[in-house]
């Protein structure tokens, strides 16, 4: 994959509108920033994903348990996490052309130009001061680093800047019936708090020892200032995280063997090793011993997907401070009570989504025998999380050929996602069906009638073969996998 190929990032995000991906929010009303709805085959192409994560963290793993907390949460619960106090971002702003930028990601933008400039050592100057700065939460400081490094905006191409303010990121609301006796509450601006909460409920009730994980899908709500990057960035999205609990001084043990865990799970999508990397956070979190980012080769740049932090006990200390209730585990090998550290994965599923139709996305030329030029848009997504597993398309509408197709749609549905179609010509229908990565067509012709037998077209080669219907929905199984 090229990285950093704006064209054909705009092209994804055309064709997922076009086949009914992605759509903006509330597009009529002339959409909703940085909030974005799953069409028809958007939506089943996520309930893949989110289904083979969970598969992968719950059903494959002894010791590892799900649950779906609530959205909203006591408020002294994002007190206790840090959100309520550090939940926020510095912000900036340029006076010519009023685009405001989030400090980091300006100064990392400048650093990406200088690296191709081939000023390395410059850049490593210039994130040392601004982690450091942001570290000390010196605004004024960044400011002038912004300044002194004649940091342009990219819109006006001036370095006249305000000053740098911070702006929380949670989404604040009431509950209750009357605004003078409601209470703030907050939309959770992450997933985690939720299995930290239930630790013991979750460990008591099904019964879990140590090591353990407890794993949650669940949306999420950040007031992002600037969120751009199609479904790379956006105010409402849904997260993918697994919160494993360890023994005090095994952490690092474990948090090897998450890192590699899921990198296998990213490797089982058939996407190549050279197209993800490992960062590890220079600057950590107040809580965490050891970070690292999965990232991705998208056509916008190294992006991360998936986030593996060694969190200590930092989660269950706190809740245990301000809910005056004990969050302690006993342990009967080595006969201690203790609060067990945490091993996190964090992965954005609208992120991983974006990933898989980036890999996928790829337009194709070749000459046909007769020299004339032939094309098309395909998406290559792995067939075990294709929206449509199997497109069953008659020949003819006629003749008895949608009969038997029906027939067959009729012994497969409930095996996997199948789609009749009769309209237009067959090389029409083998098109729209690459354009949204249906990996198996078949095709009901007349030959069909006297043998019983089917064309099965593979979407990665075109090739096609006959076989037989008996045994169809096996055959098709055994493809996807």
């Amino acid at each position: 994959m090229v990285i950093n190929d704006q064209n054909k990032f705009q092209a994804i995000i055309s064709h997922a509108k076009e086949y009914g991906f992605v759509f903006q929010s509330s597009e009529i009303y002339d959409g909703l920033s940085a909030v974005y709805d799953y069409g028809p085959w958007g939506s089943e192409l996520k309930k893949n994903i989110r289904e083979a994560w969970w598969n992968a963290m719950t059903r494959m793993h002894d010791n590892i348990v799900g649950i779906d907390a609530a959205i909203f949460m006591h408020p002294t619960t994002w007190k206790a996490s840090g959100h309520v106090d550090n939940f926020s971002d510095p912000m900036i702003d340029n006076k010519d052309s009023k685009k405001r930028y989030r400090v980091d990601h300006l100064l990392e933008a400048a650093a990406d130009e200088w690296i191709k400039a081939g000023k390395e050592k410059e850049v490593e100057q210039l994130l040392s001061e601004m982690e450091a700065l942001l570290a000390s939460n010196d605004f004024a400081g960044l400011k002038q680093l912004i300044e002194q490094n004649n940091i342009k905006c990219s819109v006006s191409g001036t370095n006249n800047w305000t000053d740098v303010r911070q702006f929380n990121l949670m989404f604040s609301t009431q509950l209750g019936s009357v605004s003078d006796e409601a209470s703030e509450i907050y939309l959770r601006p992450e997933t985690a708090q939720g299995i930290f909460v239930n630790f013991l409920n979750v460990q008591k009730t099904a019964r879990m020892k140590i090591p353990f994980g407890i794993a949650q899908v669940g949306k999420a709500f950040r007031n992002e200032i600037v969120a751009r990057q199609f479904i790379f960035r956006m105010r409402e999205f849904e997260q993918m995280e697994m919160q494993f609990f360890v023994r005090p001084g095994t952490q690092q043990e474990w948090y090897a063997y998450w890192k590699e865990e899921r990198m296998k799970w990213h490797a089982s999508f058939g996407i190549p090793a050279s197209s993800y990397r490992f960062h590890d956070h220079v600057k950590l979190a107040h809580y965490a011993d050891a970070a690292v980012d999965i990232e991705f080769a998208f056509p916008i740049g190294w992006k991360e997907v998936e986030g593996i932090h060694s969190r200590t006990d930092f989660d269950l200390k706190s809740h245990q401070q301000f809910s005056g209730k004990k969050l302690q585990y006993f342990d009967t090998e080595i006969n201690q009570h203790y609060i067990p550290y945490v091993i996190e994965t964090s992965i954005g599923l609208d992120r991983m989504f974006l990933l898989t139709l980036c890999h996928a996305y790829q337009e194709e030329k070749w000459n046909k025998e007769d020299g004339s030029e032939d094309s098309r848009v395909v998406l290559k997504i792995p067939a075990k999380v294709a929206p449509i597993k199997l497109a069953v398309l008659p020949l003819l509408k006629k003749e008895g050929l949608p009969e038997i197709a029906k027939e067959i749609m009729a012994a497969c549905r409930n095996e996997f996602y199948c789609f009749y179609e009769e309209k237009d010509t067959i090389g029409k229908r083998y098109r729209r069906m690459d354009a949204l990565g249906t990996p198996f067509c078949i095709t009901i012709d007349h030959q069909t009638k006297e043998d019983q037998t089917v064309t099965i077209r593979y979407r990665d080669t075109m090739q096609q073969e006959r076989i037989p219907i008996a045994g169809l929905a096996q055959f098709i199984k055994q493809k996807m996998n």
